[in-house]
């Protein structure tokens, strides 16, 4: 198997990895039939990829053998963010779904005890082509019976359908909010897009939250994202406050 090494310090401080651990736990209690998880956001930079890789590396820790997917095949950042380095032919999910690629070729075995990760390859103009194929459900059946929870990164759902063709193939599905900056229209729309794909909605994280605002516990996550404009998926949410729904 080839290997995956992850560069970045993944540490947190406490009030960090009591909220990643929060998090974890509550996945846990979903129910035992709940082992494919697509992690998505309303928009971009809400700290989607954060929240998967961090809850990755928590469920491993908890003894769970945890595959990562990254299936923003439009514009991942988990290799740039991340920083990232692939042995060998760097095959990843998008090679594997074009059939350049055995199944085998593109799961990378990481530096972090139990956690496995299967990379995007190449970013794709046109990954519904991809996605919404019998490959892809074969794909997420096949990893659901060898590991104990697969995590899936999603593109925005609030921008692009894919998160949503990705949720027909999972067992639940998790919305990652910013604190202060999703609308409640955008979430509503969000919300009814996943739900329309028969795959419940297990909850949504509020990320980016200052919590002495909201406790007296202080932890405050500067997410780095560099999906900067967005403009690879062509249009952002343009909803002004409704000032009647905000109370």
């Amino acid at each position: 198997m080839e290997k995956a090494i992850i560069h970045a310090n993944l540490a947190l401080d406490y009030s960090g990895a009591e909220a990643i651990n929060t998090v974890s736990s509550n996945l846990t209690f979903a129910g035992k039939n709940i082992r494919k998880i697509v992690i998505t956001s309303c928009e971009a930079n809400d700290g989607k990829s954060f929240v998967a890789i961090q809850t990755a590396v928590n469920m491993a820790a908890r003894g769970k053998r945890v595959i990562l997917v990254d299936a923003d095949l439009r514009l991942s950042v988990m290799n740039s963010v991340y920083d990232i380095s692939l042995s060998g032919s760097k095959n990843g999910l998008a090679h594997f779904l074009s059939g350049q690629c055995e199944m085998e070729q593109c799961v990378y075995e990481t530096n972090i005890p139990n956690v496995y990760l299967i990379p995007i390859g190449t970013d794709v103009q046109a990954p519904l082509s991809l996605i919404a194929t019998p490959d892809f459900s074969n794909l997420m059946q096949t990893l659901g019976e060898n590991f104990d929870m697969v995590i899936v990164d999603a593109p925005p759902v609030g921008m692009v359908i894919d998160a949503a063709e990705i949720a027909k193939s999972c067992d639940g599905s998790v919305l990652v909010l910013e604190y202060n900056k999703t609308r409640i229209r955008g979430l509503q729309d969000a919300y009814q897009q996943m739900t329309r794909t028969g795959t419940p909605v297990l909850g949504c994280i509020l990320n980016k939250v200052a919590m002495d605002r909201l406790s007296t516990k202080k932890y405050y996550y500067k997410y780095g994202g560099k999906y900067g404009k967005y403009g690879k998926y062509g249009y952002r949410y343009g909803y002004s406050r409704d000032s009647s729904r905000s109370r």
